[in-house]
C-alpha cells in the first residue's frame, strides 16, 4: 500500500511543474487523495462490502469534487491534475501512466448492464472538459483535446479535437523539416504543434517552412559566389536558445559578412 502510494505520488512531480515537495503533494492534491480513496473502495468492492466502498467514494467526491465509482479499474501511475468536476464510470477501465485534466468524465451511453464505460490504454491524456463516453477504447499514448466529445475508438498515437471527435491527420513530408528548425529555435507550442489544429501553431508552422526555404536559398548563393571567386566569410550562427549577442558583437558580424 504505501509502495503504491509512494508511487502515485512520485508521478505527480513528472507532470506537474508546480509539485514542490513530497509534503505538499501528499496533504493538497485533491487528485491523489481522491486516488487513495479508490484504491481503499475498490479493493472493498471486490470483497462484495460495496455499501461501505460506495460510502468512501461519496466522502472522497465531497472532499475532493473527484466521483469514482468504486467498480472502475485503474493502474499504475494515474495523475488527475487539478480534477474538480471530474467522473469516473463504474465499468471504466484505466491503464498505466494514464493523465486526465479537471472536468473530465468517463461515461456511459445506456442503462444496460455489463460494460458500458470506457477503456484508456497506458500512456492516454484527456485534455480538461473532454467526455469519453460509452464502451469505447482509447488505445495506447492517445490524446483527447479538451472539450472534445469522443464516442468512437481513438487509434493508438492518434489525437482527437472537437465534437464529435475526430482523429487529427499528422501532416507529411514537411513535419520533419519543420521540427529540426523548432528543435534549433528551441519552439515547442505546448507539446501540440505536429498534430493539433491550434491556428498559432499552424502560423509558426508556415514561418518555419519559410525560414527553411530562405537558409536553403542563402547556402545556394554562396556557394555560387564562391563559384565565382567571391571569398565568403564562413560565419557560425549564434545558438539561438542560449546567447543574445551584445552590440559589440552584432558589429563584428555585420562586418566581415562578404569580403570581395
Amino acid at each position: 500500500m504505501f509502495s503504491q502510494l509512494k508511487e502515485d505520488v512520485a508521478c505527480v512531480f513528472d507532470r506537474d511543474p508546480a509539485a514542490r515537495n513530497w509534503f505538499e503533494v501528499v496533504t493538497t492534491y485533491p487528485g491523489v487523495h481522491a486516488l487513495q480513496a479508490h484504491r481503499l473502495s475498490h479493493w472493498l468492492w471486490k470483497k462484495e462490502i460495496k455499501w461501505l466502498a460506495r460510502g468512501i467514494s461519496t466522502i472522497a467526491r465531497f472532499l475532493t469534487g473527484i466521483e469514482i465509482h468504486p467498480g472502475a479499474t485503474i493502474g499504475r501511475r494515474f495523475f488527475i491534475d487539478h480534477g474538480m468536476g471530474v467522473v469516473i464510470g463504474e465499468t471504466a477501465e484505466i491503464g498505466d501512466d494514464c493523465t486526465i485534466y479537471h472536468g473530465v468524465t468517463l461515461g456511459g451511453t445506456s442503462w444496460d448492464e455489463g460494460k458500458r464505460h470506457p477503456t484508456l490504454e497506458d500512456g492516454v491524456v484527456i485534455g480538461a472538459g473532454a467526455k469519453v463516453l460509452g464502451p469505447i477504447t482509447v488505445c495506447e499514448n492517445a490524446r483527447v483535446g479538451s472539450n472534445a466529445v469522443v464516442v468512437k475508438e481513438v487509434p493508438a498515437g492518434a489525437s482527437v479535437v472537437g465534437v464529435p471527435g475526430r482523429v487529427v491527420v499528422k501532416a507529411k513530408g514537411v513535419d520533419e523539416k519543420r521540427q529540426a528548425i523548432a528543435d534549433k529555435m528551441g519552439f515547442d507550442a505546448y507539446g501540440n504543434t505536429s498534430d493539433m489544429p491550434d491556428p498559432v501553431a499552424n502560423a509558426v508552422n508556415r514561418i518555419l517552412d519559410h525560414i527553411h526555404v530562405m537558409d536553403e536559398k542563402q547556402d545556394q548563393m554562396c556557394q555560387a559566389l564562391k563559384k565565382m571567386g567571391v571569398q565568403v566569410s564562413d560565419i557560425q550562427l549564434p545558438d539561438l536558445e542560449s546567447c543574445s549577442l551584445n552590440a559589440d558583437e552584432t558589429s563584428k558580424i555585420q562586418d566581415k559578412d562578404v569580403k570581395i
